[in-house]
């Protein structure tokens, strides 16, 4: 009988910890868990279609993680995303001509931002704006445009 129950004790503690496992797993896959520091710096940047791209998305260049996006408001006046980021304090020499691109990342989907560097001279500081920009690539409007060029070809 006291076999049967430590038997049934270790069986418990074992699936405890795997539920805490899977709970600390979901936060880091969906980023929850990371909260968007204080310092660094503030760059905002104007795309005509953000896509999904959510808060707490991370912004990276040359595939490395630089900072985070902190904010995703529409522009009633010119009716266009504004992405407002947050950039790591130790990467302060971003040039005034980068690109900033929405790009997806693995197979659920999840959309960053790649920043491109540029030549300038010239460096953002906080508060400035990335005004060369790429917006998302709805998958929808690909198929669609691939379709519809695919009957044209057909027609003729």
């Amino acid at each position: 009988m006291a076999k049967q129950h430590s038997i049934e004790v270790l069986v418990g503690a074992f699936m405890a910890a795997g539920f805490v496992a899977l709970f600390f797993l979901a936060m880091k896959v969906s980023n929850l868990s990371a909260n968007v520091a204080d310092d660094g710096y503030r760059l905002t940047a104007r795309f005509t279609n953000a896509g999904s791209i959510k808060a707490r998305a991370p912004v990276s260049m040359a595939g490395v993680r630089v900072g985070r996006v902190e904010d995703v408001r529409l522009d009633k006046k010119t009716y266009q995303a504004v992405v407002t980021m947050r950039i790591d304090p130790t990467v302060d020499d971003i040039p005034e001509d980068t690109f900033a691109n929405i790009f997806t990342a693995g197979l659920l989907g999840e959309q960053y931002i790649g920043l491109q560097p540029g030549g300038s001279q010239d460096y953002l500081r906080d508060g400035d704006e990335i005004t060369q920009t790429q917006s998302a690539l709805i998958l929808e409007q690909m198929i669609g445009q691939f379709l519809f060029k695919k009957a044209e070809e057909g027609g003729k």
